[in-house]
């Protein structure tokens, strides 16, 4: 539970820092969706924004460009399920009002069984 909370926190101050690669910012269906990209040129983060407000779909990956998070958010807050990858296991993590509801994991050797 820790640790999902770390990545949900780490996902969202990524967004606040100054990156040396630009995003690209695109207008798509009335919303902006944005692209960030780690200095090698590897996707960190992509989703969308409404309003200014982080709003449908946002995925984040790892620099090799493995996916680490996704989720959604609506008018600027976390809802429905997210998921967060490791290297050992699978979170899902149900939100609602930004606020955990939920946690299920599972860990690499049952989901390769399964």
């Amino acid at each position: 539970m820790k640790k999902v909370i770390i990545a949900a926190v780490l996902l969202v101050s990524s967004l606040s820092f100054a990156q040396e690669v630009k995003p690209k910012l695109e207008v798509v269906d009335q919303m902006v969706k944005a692209t960030y990209y780690y200095d090698n040129g590897q996707v960190k983060q992509e989703g969308y924004y409404l309003d200014g407000k982080l709003h449908g779909k946002w995925t984040s990956y790892n620099e090799d460009g493995t996916k680490l998070t996704m989720g959604e958010y609506k008018n600027g807050t976390k809802t429905g399920k997210w998921f967060f990858w490791s290297d050992t296991s699978l979170s899902e993590v149900d939100f609602s009002d930004s606020r955990i509801a939920e946690v299920k994991k599972w860990s690499r050797d049952v989901l390769v069984k399964n």
